[in-house]
Protein backbone atom coordinates (compact mmCIF):
# COMPACT_ATOMS: atom_id res chain seq x y z
CA UNK A 1 0.00 0.00 0.00
CA UNK A 2 0.84 3.97 -1.11
CA UNK A 3 1.90 6.61 2.16
CA UNK A 4 -0.04 8.80 -0.49
CA UNK A 5 -0.28 11.23 2.62
CA UNK A 6 3.30 12.15 1.18
CA UNK A 7 1.95 13.29 -1.65
CA UNK A 8 -0.62 16.24 -0.28
CA UNK A 9 2.17 18.72 -0.16
CA UNK A 10 1.33 19.80 3.51
CA UNK A 11 -1.01 18.90 6.03
CA UNK A 12 -3.27 16.46 5.43
CA UNK A 13 -6.98 17.00 5.04
CA UNK A 14 -9.78 14.82 6.04
CA UNK A 15 -12.61 13.63 4.17
CA UNK A 16 -14.71 15.39 6.63
CA UNK A 17 -13.59 18.66 5.84
CA UNK A 18 -13.72 17.89 2.01
CA UNK A 19 -17.38 17.42 2.65
CA UNK A 20 -17.56 20.04 5.10
CA UNK A 21 -16.31 22.58 2.38
CA UNK A 22 -19.05 25.09 1.21
CA UNK A 23 -19.38 25.12 -2.41
CA UNK A 24 -20.42 29.19 -3.94
CA UNK A 25 -23.71 30.06 -5.71
CA UNK A 26 -23.75 29.10 -9.50
CA UNK A 27 -24.45 31.45 -12.26
CA UNK A 28 -26.34 31.08 -15.61
CA UNK A 29 -23.26 30.11 -17.09
CA UNK A 30 -21.31 28.60 -14.34
CA UNK A 31 -22.04 25.73 -12.03
CA UNK A 32 -20.15 24.70 -9.60
CA UNK A 33 -20.41 21.02 -7.73
CA UNK A 34 -19.61 20.21 -4.33
CA UNK A 35 -16.30 18.38 -4.51
CA UNK A 36 -17.83 15.63 -2.17
CA UNK A 37 -20.18 15.35 -4.95
CA UNK A 38 -17.46 14.65 -7.72
CA UNK A 39 -15.16 12.04 -4.55
CA UNK A 40 -18.74 10.38 -3.73
CA UNK A 41 -19.55 9.64 -7.50
CA UNK A 42 -15.93 8.50 -8.53
CA UNK A 43 -15.65 6.37 -5.39
CA UNK A 44 -19.36 4.66 -6.20
CA UNK A 45 -18.52 4.20 -9.67
CA UNK A 46 -15.57 2.10 -8.85
CA UNK A 47 -16.55 -0.01 -6.31
CA UNK A 48 -19.52 -0.67 -9.25
CA UNK A 49 -16.84 -1.89 -12.06
CA UNK A 50 -15.39 -3.89 -9.04
CA UNK A 51 -12.02 -1.68 -8.28
CA UNK A 52 -11.64 -1.59 -4.54
CA UNK A 53 -10.31 1.53 -3.46
CA UNK A 54 -7.42 0.53 -0.66
CA UNK A 55 -6.46 4.28 0.71
CA UNK A 56 -6.87 7.69 -0.02
CA UNK A 57 -5.76 10.93 0.52
CA UNK A 58 -7.46 14.46 0.34
CA UNK A 59 -5.89 17.97 0.12
CA UNK A 60 -7.80 21.72 -0.22
CA UNK A 61 -6.46 24.75 -1.11
CA UNK A 62 -7.49 28.17 -1.60
CA UNK A 63 -10.30 28.85 1.18
CA UNK A 64 -11.36 25.19 -0.13
CA UNK A 65 -12.03 26.57 -3.80
CA UNK A 66 -9.43 24.23 -4.87
CA UNK A 67 -10.10 19.69 -4.01
CA UNK A 68 -7.24 17.12 -5.08
CA UNK A 69 -8.33 13.92 -4.00
CA UNK A 70 -5.87 10.59 -4.35
CA UNK A 71 -7.36 7.20 -4.35
CA UNK A 72 -5.22 3.75 -4.27
CA UNK A 73 -7.43 1.40 -6.14
CA UNK A 74 -6.80 -2.47 -5.75
CA UNK A 75 -8.33 -3.74 -8.75
CA UNK A 76 -7.26 -7.71 -8.82
CA UNK A 77 -4.15 -7.55 -10.74
CA UNK A 78 -0.56 -8.80 -10.03
CA UNK A 79 1.03 -5.74 -9.26
CA UNK A 80 4.56 -6.25 -7.54
CA UNK A 81 6.50 -2.84 -7.36
CA UNK A 82 3.40 -0.30 -8.47
CA UNK A 83 -0.59 0.30 -8.44
CA UNK A 84 -2.63 2.18 -9.95
CA UNK A 85 -3.58 5.66 -8.62
CA UNK A 86 -6.56 7.63 -9.56
CA UNK A 87 -6.59 11.61 -8.83
CA UNK A 88 -9.30 13.71 -8.39
CA UNK A 89 -9.62 17.61 -9.41
CA UNK A 90 -12.28 20.12 -8.64
CA UNK A 91 -12.34 23.87 -8.31
CA UNK A 92 -14.87 26.54 -6.81
CA UNK A 93 -12.53 29.24 -8.68
CA UNK A 94 -13.03 28.26 -12.14
CA UNK A 95 -9.34 27.43 -12.76
CA UNK A 96 -9.78 24.43 -13.76
CA UNK A 97 -12.64 21.93 -14.81
CA UNK A 98 -13.41 18.88 -12.56
CA UNK A 99 -11.10 16.23 -14.23
CA UNK A 100 -9.87 12.50 -13.49
CA UNK A 101 -5.99 11.79 -13.47
CA UNK A 102 -4.52 7.97 -13.66
CA UNK A 103 -1.19 7.00 -12.79
CA UNK A 104 0.99 4.59 -10.91
CA UNK A 105 2.26 4.64 -7.36
CA UNK A 106 5.84 3.29 -6.67
CA UNK A 107 5.77 0.67 -4.06
CA UNK A 108 9.02 0.93 -2.61
CA UNK A 109 9.71 4.64 -2.28
CA UNK A 110 5.78 5.77 -2.82
CA UNK A 111 7.02 7.82 -5.78
CA UNK A 112 3.63 8.81 -7.93
CA UNK A 113 3.07 9.60 -11.25
CA UNK A 114 0.41 10.16 -13.34
CA UNK A 115 0.10 9.31 -16.95
CA UNK A 116 -3.30 10.45 -18.61
CA UNK A 117 -5.83 12.88 -17.68
CA UNK A 118 -9.77 12.62 -18.40
CA UNK A 119 -11.95 15.80 -18.06
CA UNK A 120 -14.82 15.21 -17.05
CA UNK A 121 -16.25 18.54 -18.30
CA UNK A 122 -14.35 21.08 -20.08
CA UNK A 123 -16.17 23.96 -17.50
CA UNK A 124 -18.49 23.79 -15.12
CA UNK A 125 -21.48 24.06 -17.86
CA UNK A 126 -25.08 24.81 -16.08
CA UNK A 127 -25.43 20.95 -17.01
CA UNK A 128 -23.02 19.18 -14.86
CA UNK A 129 -24.67 18.18 -12.05
CA UNK A 130 -27.21 16.48 -14.71
CA UNK A 131 -24.79 14.90 -16.76
CA UNK A 132 -21.83 14.36 -14.17
CA UNK A 133 -22.83 10.51 -13.52
CA UNK A 134 -22.31 9.79 -17.35
CA UNK A 135 -19.25 11.63 -17.45
CA UNK A 136 -17.76 9.73 -14.63
CA UNK A 137 -19.20 6.57 -15.72
CA UNK A 138 -17.37 6.85 -18.81
CA UNK A 139 -13.98 8.02 -17.22
CA UNK A 140 -13.50 4.93 -14.97
CA UNK A 141 -14.47 3.05 -17.73
CA UNK A 142 -11.21 4.31 -19.34
CA UNK A 143 -9.45 2.69 -16.95
CA UNK A 144 -8.86 -0.71 -17.83
CA UNK A 145 -7.25 0.76 -20.75
CA UNK A 146 -5.23 3.28 -19.38
CA UNK A 147 -3.83 0.72 -17.09
CA UNK A 148 -2.74 -1.66 -19.21
CA UNK A 149 -0.61 1.03 -21.31
CA UNK A 150 0.64 1.75 -18.17
CA UNK A 151 1.70 -1.67 -17.41
CA UNK A 152 3.32 -1.96 -20.81
CA UNK A 153 5.54 1.37 -20.40
CA UNK A 154 6.76 0.67 -16.89
CA UNK A 155 8.38 -2.79 -18.63
CA UNK A 156 9.41 -0.73 -21.38
CA UNK A 157 11.39 1.24 -19.30
CA UNK A 158 12.55 -1.22 -17.00
CA UNK A 159 14.41 -2.82 -20.17
CA UNK A 160 15.48 0.07 -21.42
CA UNK A 161 19.43 0.57 -20.93
CA UNK A 162 20.73 4.21 -20.38
CA UNK A 163 24.59 5.39 -21.34
CA UNK A 164 25.51 7.91 -19.55
CA UNK A 165 25.34 10.67 -21.96
CA UNK A 166 22.03 9.97 -23.25
CA UNK A 167 20.73 10.36 -19.57
CA UNK A 168 22.47 13.46 -18.87
CA UNK A 169 20.63 15.09 -22.83
CA UNK A 170 17.56 13.16 -21.12
CA UNK A 171 17.92 15.91 -18.07
CA UNK A 172 19.05 18.94 -19.70
CA UNK A 173 15.85 18.40 -22.02
CA UNK A 174 13.51 18.15 -18.44
CA UNK A 175 15.12 21.26 -17.57
CA UNK A 176 14.29 23.03 -20.50
CA UNK A 177 10.78 21.76 -20.46
CA UNK A 178 10.46 22.91 -17.18
CA UNK A 179 9.40 19.08 -15.34
CA UNK A 180 12.16 19.57 -13.12
CA UNK A 181 12.87 22.27 -11.58
CA UNK A 182 16.85 22.92 -12.14
CA UNK A 183 17.47 23.55 -8.14
CA UNK A 184 16.81 20.52 -8.04
CA UNK A 185 19.03 19.25 -10.56
CA UNK A 186 21.94 17.91 -8.21
CA UNK A 187 19.15 16.21 -6.14
CA UNK A 188 17.89 13.95 -9.24
CA UNK A 189 21.56 13.39 -10.66
CA UNK A 190 22.72 12.17 -7.35
CA UNK A 191 19.83 9.88 -7.08
CA UNK A 192 20.02 8.51 -10.60
CA UNK A 193 23.54 7.63 -9.85
CA UNK A 194 23.12 6.25 -6.20
CA UNK A 195 19.65 5.04 -6.08
CA UNK A 196 18.48 4.79 -2.74
CA UNK A 197 16.98 1.75 -3.34
CA UNK A 198 18.61 -1.19 -4.48
CA UNK A 199 15.44 -1.80 -6.60
CA UNK A 200 16.27 0.42 -9.16
CA UNK A 201 19.89 -1.17 -9.69
CA UNK A 202 19.88 -3.58 -12.65
CA UNK A 203 23.27 -5.46 -12.65
CA UNK A 204 25.30 -1.82 -12.22
CA UNK A 205 23.81 -0.37 -15.02
CA UNK A 206 21.28 2.55 -15.56
CA UNK A 207 17.83 2.05 -17.43
CA UNK A 208 14.97 4.65 -18.27
CA UNK A 209 13.20 3.41 -14.73
CA UNK A 210 15.90 4.09 -12.72
CA UNK A 211 15.84 7.77 -14.29
CA UNK A 212 11.98 7.89 -13.65
CA UNK A 213 12.29 7.05 -10.42
CA UNK A 214 15.26 9.66 -9.22
CA UNK A 215 13.52 12.47 -11.48
CA UNK A 216 9.67 11.11 -9.66
CA UNK A 217 11.96 11.70 -6.24
CA UNK A 218 12.49 15.03 -6.91
CA UNK A 219 8.75 15.79 -7.91
CA UNK A 220 7.45 13.84 -5.21
CA UNK A 221 7.34 17.05 -2.64
CA UNK A 222 5.70 19.44 -5.72
CA UNK A 223 2.38 20.59 -5.03
CA UNK A 224 -0.08 18.09 -6.34
CA UNK A 225 -2.00 20.91 -8.60
CA UNK A 226 1.20 21.03 -10.40
CA UNK A 227 2.40 16.97 -9.86
CA UNK A 228 -0.20 15.46 -13.08
CA UNK A 229 1.27 18.35 -15.71
CA UNK A 230 4.61 17.62 -14.92
CA UNK A 231 4.78 13.43 -14.66
CA UNK A 232 2.90 13.69 -17.68
CA UNK A 233 5.63 15.65 -19.62
CA UNK A 234 8.33 13.21 -17.81
CA UNK A 235 6.34 10.23 -19.39
CA UNK A 236 5.93 11.87 -22.69
CA UNK A 237 9.63 12.82 -22.85
CA UNK A 238 10.84 8.39 -21.52
CA UNK A 239 8.38 7.47 -24.03
CA UNK A 240 9.92 8.72 -27.25
CA UNK A 241 13.46 7.74 -25.48
CA UNK A 242 12.21 4.09 -25.22
CA UNK A 243 10.27 4.09 -28.68
CA UNK A 244 7.01 3.92 -27.04
CA UNK A 245 6.06 7.74 -28.61
CA UNK A 246 4.11 7.35 -32.39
Amino acid sequence: MLNLMLHCGSQATERSEVIESPTPDGTKTWQPIQHSRLLDLVEGTLSQTGLQVVNQAHALSRDGDRYFGLLEVQNGQKANDYGLVVGLRNSHDQTFPAGIVVGSGVFVCDNLAFSGEIVLSRRHTVYIERDLPQLVQRAVGQLGDLRTQQDHRIDAYKNYRLMDTHAHDLFVQMIDTRILPVTRLPHALKEYRQPSHSEFLNEGHRTAWTLFNSVTDVLRGRTLGSLPKRTQALHGLLDSACGLAA
